[in-house]
């Protein structure tokens, strides 16, 4: 085979049809899949975490012939230390992304962002009552002023208490156990500080301790998305089940069309209010339209409130452009891609940066505002106007494919169609489900995509081999994506594919709530961008405390087939120390050290009762995750029977 024939197929990394129309072309610029393989082979010390690059000795790489770096560090201390930071780097991002919106609602408070309002004050009560924040006889604005100051102090306290946000949002069990460990946050700005400092050139050495210090900061990690999540509701509405389409059949050629990216709602939501404003702009303009579109999380976050459609994940995030009708797309903070840029200039799209911290060289900067929210909103509108009067009559090819979507599983409307069941316990018409053995567990599948796998086949291979075993699948971030594309948050994907148990489960809660819903509900539901994923752990949680045990003892797991990103190093982290089985597609950089690779996939589970499952072959991965629901499922009927026959309560330790 020739090398141009080796590339064409090698290049076709992808299962979504819409994406492989699109490569199949040729194309006037590379591509991510291009520059994967130009890549090839990858550096093999990077890949097991045996580098050390943190001072500039190095880089220091592990060897049988030199098994030290050259200030002593061995390939424990390495893999562990760069673990660390991984999970910093994740656990910064979430945060970054939850104290801008934080700090949104206090400039609100202080009435510097205008265009901003409280969208759910139901949620922003139930959080002051979490709290215990006193409500009656109080405005809005007066409990948002304190929920807003406490959110404050679980980024910067520096003594005198723990992280509140987790304190009031897991089991006992795990408060307990996280406080034992000593591995509960101080604050968010102090764990930061503190892990950087711990990791620096000559520093701590011990393995196990780095593993501890990588626990808390995935705690921080959790504490901060939680955050994200909660003060997003409020300032934009508790997303409830809506319905549209995905895939690049939602472009439109004959509308201006407009892509949000990125993670951060706060301008996004913006640009959806500005485009129904200014679409008689656009048809003045000679243009049938608006048409928004949504790429990775932000995608995810107006999807769920907004409906806009989502056009693909991260992976495939270039290739939109590559169709030629893409006006204008608007990025806002991580996952964004650095080479969107020269597709952008070889096919009229204007790239419109709006983030300080998330720059590209020769895009189109807008200095975004909470005082400017919408004016600003309404410049990258005309801005993608201009572009579309620009495009003319240059061609456009859009592959025609899309699937039906319902999005909007926040918990809030998951106990809502569980209340229509049993409106005094909604989480045990789950509960029940799960004792009786009609569900066989749930299963949170989250993370990014990686070209290392085929770009969106691991995520639909584990859930459709999890949805024929009667799990109840959750979905969020880059996962969703993959799901929205190719049908599986589809009604017709449950006939298609749920077992005999899952199936009865939806349908029941589909007559339950028939009155309330627009259509029917899909296979696999979806819950978010990936800041949300702490809306399953919440729903997990909330399991164990029905069940009356601890969270390792439920049939609940996570699930990230094609992980790529520090984030996921951060999500899984706390995933593992919050008690759950978590299944990882794409190994991370830890296996060049076996001691730090034994505590991941084994200690850990001794001492949190959550580990790792690596496992790049995605239906061994399903076989896997099945197995851990099925011991635990055994376990705590088990547990259940033992304590009805000596008339006890079951046991909550691990």
């Amino acid at each position: 085979m020739s090398d141009a024939k080796k590339k064409a197929v090698d290049r076709n990394r992808s299962i979504d049809p819409a994406v492989l129309e699109v490569l199949s072309r040729e194309l006037p610029t590379e591509t991510t899949y291009d520059r994967y393989l130009a890549q090839q082979p990858q550096c093999k010390f990077g890949d097991t975490g045996i580098c050390c690059r943190i001072c500039i000795q190095g880089p220091c790489r592990i060897t049988a012939k030199a098994p030290k770096g050259i200030c002593g560090a061995t390939a424990y201390t390495i893999v562990a230390r760069n673990l660390v930071r991984s999970a910093l780097g994740g656990a910064a991002a979430h945060s970054d992304h939850s104290k801008h919106i934080l700090l949104t609602l206090k400039a609100m408070l202080e009435g510097h962002a205008p265009d901003y309002s409280i969208k759910s004050p139901e949620k922003l009560k139930a959080i002051a009552v979490r709290f215990n924040i006193a409500t009656e006889g109080r405005s809005d604005l007066e409990i948002l002023a304190d929920v807003v100051k406490l959110g404050l102090e679980d980024f910067t306290r520096m003594t005198g208490g723990k992280s509140k946000w987790i304190e009031k949002t897991v089991t006992p069990g795990r408060l307990q156990k996280f406080s034992d460990c000593d591995i509960l946050p101080t604050s968010i700005f102090e764990t930061i500080a503190s892990a950087t400092a711990q990791t620096h050139m000559g520093m701590d050495a011990d393995p196990v301790n780095l593993i501890f210090k990588a626990l808390e900061v995935a705690l921080c990690d959790y504490n901060g998305m939680h955050i994200g999540t909660d003060l997003s509701d409020v300032l934009f509405g508790v997303p409830i089940p809506v319905y549209t389409e995905a895939n690049f059949g939602v472009i439109d050629p004959a509308k201006v069309n407009i892509a949000v990216h990125g993670h951060n709602p706060l301008l996004s939501e913006m640009i959806v209010q500005a485009a129904r404003e200014l679409d008689s702009e656009a048809k003045a303009a000679g243009a049938a339209g608006i048409q928004l579109m949504g790429i990775c999380c932000t995608g995810n976050e107006v999807l769920m409130r907004q409906g806009v459609p989502p056009v693909t994940n991260f992976l495939s995030q270039e290739l939109p452009m590559m169709t030629g009708a893409i006006d204008a797309m608007v990025v806002d903070v991580q996952c964004i891609m650095p080479g969107l840029q020269t597709v952008a200039e070889c096919f009229n799209t204007k790239i419109i940066t709006t983030s300080k911290n998330a720059k590209i060289p020769s895009s189109h900067y807008i200095d975004y505002s909470e005082e400017k929210a919408l004016e600003q909103a309404k410049q990258v509108i005309r801005i993608a106007i201009d572009s579309y009067k620009e495009r003319g009559d240059a061609e456009c090819i859009i592959p025609s494919m899309k699937s039906k979507v319902v999005a909007g599983f926040s918990l809030e409307t998951m106990f809502g169609l569980f209340g229509a069941i049993n409106a005094d316990a909604p989480v045990k018409v789950l509960t029940d489900s799960l004792k009786s053995g009609e569900l066989r567990g749930v299963v949170l599948m989250a993370g990014c995509n990686n070209t290392k796998v085929m770009h969106d086949e691991s995520h639909t291979v584990v859930a459709k081999e999890l949805a024929k075993n009667n799990v109840l699948v959750l979905a969020t971030g880059c996962a969703a994506g993959s799901f929205a594309k190719l049908g599986l948050l589809s009604p017709e994907a449950v006939d298609q594919y749920a077992g005999d148990g899952l199936k009865a489960f939806i349908r029941r809660l589909e007559e339950a709530n028939a009155d309330k819903l627009e259509g029917k509900l899909p296979l696999v539901f979806h819950m978010g961008s990936c800041v949300d994923n702490t809306r399953a752990m919440n729903l997990a949680t909330a399991i164990a405390n029905d069940l009356g045990v601890d969270v390792p003892k439920i049939p609940f797991a996570a699930s990230a087939p094609e992980a790529m990103s520090e984030k996921a190093i951060a999500i899984g982290s706390w995933c593992v120390a919050m008690g759950l089985p978590t299944h990882v597609g794409v190994v991370p950089p830890v296996t060049g050290s076996e001691l730090v690779n034994g505590i991941a996939l084994q200690i850990a589970h001794d001492v949190y009762g959550g580990f790792f499952i690596w496992e790049t072959d995605p239906s061994k991965g399903a076989e896997k995750i099945l197995e851990a629901l099925d011991y635990r499922s055994w376990k705590l009927k088990i547990h259940a029977q033992t304590a009805e026959k000596f008339e006890a309560s079951a046991s909550t330790g691990w």
